[in-house]
């Protein structure tokens, strides 16, 4: 490979929530709360993004941009950054759609505030499927929405699967008013096939539900897996939203910009009017958001061989050490969601024993995840396989002594 993924890259003193705000994210807790690790002695496997660099090309046109030395107020006023990006689309997903829809947001959860701010009333609904991304919780709960949850079910594989009976039950409520749908979902890793992407938008339009499709998470895929946009499903459906990022797959989350593509012309015009950045991005997350779809996709060719290695490691690594644990190597995303409930099924709170027990940071259980996610972690797996390898260790050796204790 071009790209040395095993390279260690030191985040202190970045202000890097991966490396400064763990406590209050995942224990919703500051500087008081201590643990028998010092904060730079842990494994960091929790939090969506990589420990990998940045793409040298990118980085490239960063500096670039860098050297005319001005940056002043910036939006998106010529044709360049939609070709860039429409041209990905047409190249990975064969999938196209006209330049006026396009919206930008600093970030999808924004988006996902906003679009349930703007679509619902105090008296209607959003439903979603668990275990679920909590900020699609946090989006409706934010508006004073109620929320409706559609469980996945689980057959004897541990794979996860959509339950339609109870989907459609819910989209049945007469107060439903919108699904935030997540394809590839987060956390279990589905990409979901072209016939159950079909059932849900068949069950969506006859309930004229609006349809949020989350897919930031597209272009993670395992090798020789295809991801489909939910507007190819859809092709004519009038209350559908798309939401993709560049800063996911390129790991430039810091640089906040994404893309929101809408179809109805007035939600687009509320949406833009309530931009609270009324149109103005940032330059250099411009710059560095079309140089990735210009020239990242060797990068990314590389990345999801490395990650394709890392879950292959991360596998045999639990039939060895922890066989109870059960993890289907995901179709898609960097993140392991693995059940660990059969390993200790005395301990309520993972992400608390593992933090002062065996000096990993990981997310997990229902208070992250929304529900139906009881007894599981989710492991980001986007580091150095290295890194992977003394967290792995350490989560088996803390198990095996609390076992011991009885």
């Amino acid at each position: 490979m071009a790209t040395n993924f095993d390279e260690i890259i030191d985040r202190r003193g970045t202000n890097a929530l991966n490396t400064d705000g763990f406590r209050g994210y995942i224990f919703h807790a500051g500087p008081e709360k201590v643990f028998p690790y010092k904060d730079e002695e842990f494994v960091r496997m929790w939090v969506a993004d990589m420990e990998f660099g940045v793409a040298p090309e990118i980085i490239d046109a960063m500096r670039t941009r860098l050297d005319r030395r001005i940056f002043g107020y910036t939006g998106v006023f010529d044709n360049g950054y939609y070709e860039s990006f429409s041209k990905w689309c047409r190249d990975h997903y064969d999938w196209d759609f006209p330049q006026e829809q396009l919206c930008f947001t600093p970030g999808i959860i924004p988006a996902l505030y906003q679009l349930a701010e703007t679509l619902c009333t105090k008296e209607e609904k959003v439903l979603i499927n668990t275990p679920a991304y909590g900020y699609f919780l946090h989006a409706a709960e934010y508006s004073g929405l109620g929320v409706l949850c559609s469980p996945l079910k689980k057959n004897e594989r541990g794979e996860f699967l959509l339950d339609y009976a109870d989907f459609e039950a819910k989209c049945a409520d007469p107060h439903c008013k919108l699904v935030f749908w997540c394809n590839p979902q987060n956390p279990t890793g589905r990409v979901w096939t072209e016939e159950e992407l079909r059932r849900i938008a068949q069950i969506v339009e006859k309930y004229n539900l609006w349809i949020v499709s989350d897919e930031i998470h597209c272009d993670l895929l395992r090798v020789g897996k295809q991801h489909i946009p939910m507007a190819k499903v859809m092709p004519d459906y009038p209350k559908l939203v798309t939401c993709m990022a560049p800063t996911k797959t390129f790991n430039m989350a810091g640089l906040a910009f994404s893309n929101v593509i809408i179809r109805d012309e007035e939600l687009r015009k509320t949406f833009k009017d309530r931009d609270k950045l009324f149109g103005m991005v940032n330059p250099l997350s411009l710059t560095a958001a079309k140089a990735a779809y210009d020239l990242g996709d060797p990068w990314l060719q590389e990345l999801r061989v490395y990650l394709d290695g890392n879950f292959a490691f991360v596998k045999e690594f639990l039939t060895e050490h922890l066989p109870e644990a059960v993890l289907n190597i995901p179709e898609a995303t960097y993140l392991a969601w693995v059940n660990l409930g059969p390993c200790v099924p005395d301990i309520e709170d993972l992400p608390d024993f593992f933090a002062n027990n065996a000096g990993v940071l990981l997310e997990g259980g229902n208070a992250l995840f929304v529900d139906n996610a009881e007894g599981y972690i989710r492991l980001n797996l986007a580091m150095p396989r290295s890194i992977i390898q003394t967290g792995l260790e350490w989560m088996r050796d803390a198990i095996a002594a609390h076992k011991a204790q009885g």
